[in-house]
């Protein structure tokens, strides 16, 4: 279930800071992130589809929802991504998305199956939004976040880019991250 937790991030003395809010209910994630300008949507599920999908049938599968999204956001490369609990730089690969970064383009991301925990630094807020199978998460370019795939991660996802390049982010050095919940936390 989706979920979204908001912080105040400049809160006094707490230290994981208290929550503001946390909700499940997706028409009150939606409209809290559409407030800030993080559009959230939740696709229909492919059930023929999990963790183990090749990239071929989860983009055969959402080929016509690909196409939408790519030509309203210009989005010239898409691809799917799997990481199972036994991919061999999960550790590694979790510590570096784990650090605050911003992108030079949207970040958009469909969860296929799975889950993964977004963390945006919006002014004085940090929302945690817990993405989960047919999550669909759009990031303005410029956002200050971070994600968490787990300590174990198992999820697919559909990405799109703007750019050749794929995913290129700018770390910020705010260590800001260290001071929220981490997933399974």
């Amino acid at each position: 279930m989706s979920q979204l937790t908001i912080y105040n991030a400049v809160s006094e003395g707490n230290d994981p800071p208290l929550p503001s809010l946390h909700t499940t209910d997706a028409a009150i994630v939606a409209a809290e992130l559409s407030q800030r300008g993080i559009r959230f949507q939740q696709w229909p599920t492919h059930d023929e589809l999990d963790a183990a999908s090749s990239q071929e049938e989860i983009l055969a599968a959402y080929s016509a929802e690909i196409a939408e999204v790519q030509a309203a956001g210009g989005y010239q490369t898409v691809d799917a991504i799997s990481l199972g609990p036994d991919h061999p730089q999960r550790a590694e690969l979790r510590q570096k998305f784990l650090s605050e970064h911003t992108h030079s383009e949207d970040e958009v991301r469909f969860f296929v199956d799975g889950r993964g925990l977004f963390c945006l630094h919006i002014g004085d807020e940090v929302l945690q939004v817990l993405c989960e199978r047919n999550d669909w998460l759009s990031v303005p370019a410029g956002t200050r976040h971070w994600f968490d795939m787990g300590e174990r991660p198992c999820f697919s996802a559909i990405r799109f880019f703007n750019n050749q390049d794929g995913w290129v982010a700018q770390f910020t050095g705010d260590p800001i991250a260290k001071r929220y919940p981490l997933l399974g936390s």
